[in-house]
């Protein structure tokens, strides 16, 4: 086994081998490189910015590095689509591992040889990944599995390249500017616990439960079913689904299945996921996807899945309310307020970019937008002004724009946008009800004690440090950004849930037909307003008369 310095000299050699002499000295790769004259390697300029030399490197570096670079073309507000394309090309195959080593560590796992655990286990795997081998076998009472086996001595391979990479990227973030932009280092964490959960098959097997929970009112999916009993965290064994790929279309009109239809069901079901479960199979390539003969729409493969939470699902459904609404000033505000970045983007250029972005529905309602040209659109703008996406929205994106083209494949006519459009405005309607403020209001409430807290002493120490003479005090805007977006998001909160209760009682008013009383309702709203300014005004200057006690000793 190569020692990691060997490893450092090979990756610097394969990198500068293939073009990519800035990766080798961003990442501090160059003092393992035996020579630098770069015509020996025939490694010119026109290489170095080439999408294909990319690959093949990571290629040639060996598994962790294409799960790198299949992980990299998922994220498409990192990568431009030339990128991305040819990242997508990387096939996770390899030469299967010996049956012998397999056997064994099967039987280690199982407690017996494969072949007293199963009536069949064919020891010809029927794919072959650089993680895992898959087999055919057949269970004791006769029912059709398959067998996932990771692929022995793969761990401490894989766990020797993450903790190169994770050095790697933090030199980088230390000495180049675009690293630090992209937050490299976070990236590679992000892909180090990708990467690790998808090698315990035993979260791939939760995984895959989840979602035979969620769709088990729906006879339109079928998601396999795992057999804990033959499960570990180094083998799964699942329910083997047949059937027709996705987009095989001479294979679909053969066996007389309406091919509109299934690219509304395999849509519809992608939909479910992201809007109503808020778990989604982020990996929807033809492969994964099998028909039934029935036209059910199958599922597999279970290691690559996305969650949102309800801080993502509230930020999406901002977005939503703006693209909705075709308002520029409203996508600005919601795009900074999901994504990261270590500098302030241009607001101004941001908003005419985004009303470039409208133009291309500006005649349409959402039904009949062009999903997949808004989203690489706005991904392109998005890079332009270096933000970055969460991860999980990230394959979000990636998921709705792959979705679209099987679609298309499907049926040339689909409409990604008439099976979206129901489901986010029911999110954006959800995010808006009654109950979901006061649920961030008690939030908000939390945030504002532990403001209203702090508030005082640090006001009061900053007073002190201007009472002493000749100390000069710098203070930047940048310093007080935090502090002013943490008491806007508060304030937002309050001013939301006041006009939350004043709609809640207008609405009881309607209900009751008492006129009167809804002529009336707008003085509890205003006395609403004033009383809670009053309060948090109260509130402020009790907590700062008990800062004083407390530091004078009282």
């Amino acid at each position: 086994m190569k020692t990691r310095f060997d490893r450092y000299r090979q990756m610097a050699e394969i990198l500068y081998r293939n073009g990519l002499g800035y990766l080798v000295s961003v990442a501090g790769l160059e003092s393992w490189l035996p020579f630098r004259r770069r015509e020996a390697d025939g490694a010119d300029s026109t290489r170095m910015a080439s999408p294909e030399y990319l690959r093949r490197a990571l290629e040639e570096l060996g598994p962790t590095y294409v799960k790198l670079g299949q992980l990299l073309s998922t994220r498409p507000d990192l990568l431009p689509p030339a990128y991305m394309d040819e990242l997508a090309k990387l096939q996770d195959s390899a030469t299967p591992a010996a049956w012998d080593d397999v056997r064994g560590s099967v039987s280690r796992e199982l407690g017996a040889d494969p072949l007293e655990v199963f009536r069949e286990f064919n020891s010809t795997p029927i794919a072959s990944a650089s993680i895992g081998q898959a087999y055919a076998a057949v269970l004791a009472d006769g029912t059709n599995v398959v067998v996932k086996v990771r692929r022995p001595g793969i761990v401490p391979e894989v766990e020797a390249d993450l903790s190169i990479l994770q050095s790697l990227a933090g030199y980088a973030s230390r000495h180049w500017e675009a690293a630090r932009d992209y937050d490299v280092k976070g990236f590679m964490d992000e892909f180090a616990d990708t990467l690790r959960k998808e090698m315990d098959y035993v979260q791939e097997g939760h995984n895959a439960d989840r979602f035979a929970l969620n769709f088990e009112d729906d006879s339109a999916v079928v998601i396999p079913r795992v057999y804990w009993e033959h499960t570990t965290s180094k083998v799964l064994t699942m329910e083997r689904l047949y059937g027709m790929k996705v987009t095989d279309t001479t294979a679909l009109e053969a066996a007389g299945l309406d091919r509109k239809a299934l690219a509304v069901t395999a849509a519809d079901a992608e939909m479910k996921m992201v809007f109503e479960d808020g778990f989604f199979h982020a990996d929807p390539h033809p492969g994964n996807i099998f028909v039934q003969p029935n036209s059910q729409i199958g599922l597999i493969d279970f290691g690559m899945v996305g969650e949102l939470d309800d801080k993502l699902r509230g930020q999406l459904s901002a977005l939503f309310v703006a693209v909705i609404r075709k308002d520029p000033e409203r996508m600005a505000t919601a795009l900074m307020r999901m994504t990261v970045s270590r500098t302030r983007p241009d607001r101004i250029k941001l908003r005419m970019d985004l009303a470039g972005l409208i133009k291309l529905y500006s005649n349409r309602t959402l039904g009949d937008a062009p999903v997949g040209r808004i989203i690489t659109y706005g991904l392109g703008i998005i890079r332009n002004h270096h933000l970055q996406l969460p991860g999980e929205v990230a394959l979000l994106l990636r998921m709705l724009i792959m979705t679209e083209g099987m679609g298309e494949v499907l049926d040339p006519d689909f409409s990604m946008g008439k099976t979206l459009a129901p489901y986010a405005r029911r999110m954006t309607v959800q995010h808006l009800n009654p109950a979901a403020y006061a649920k961030r209001l008690g939030k908000a409430g939390g945030e504002l004690l532990e403001l209203g807290t702090e508030l005082p002493g640090q006001l009061q120490r900053l007073i002190n440090t201007l009472d002493f003479e000749g100390m000069e005090v710098h203070l930047r805007a940048g310093d007080l950004v935090p502090l002013v977006e943490r008491l806007e998001r508060v304030g937002n909160r309050m001013v939301a849930a006041i006009f939350a209760a004043a709609f809640i009682r207008g609405v009881g008013e309607l209900t009751l037909g008492d006129a009167d009383r809804w002529r009336g309702w707008q003085a509890p709203l205003m006395g609403a307003g004033l009383a809670s300014t009053g309060v948090l005004g109260g509130y402020l200057a009790w907590s700062a008369r008990r800062q004083r006690r407390l530091d004078a000793g009282q």
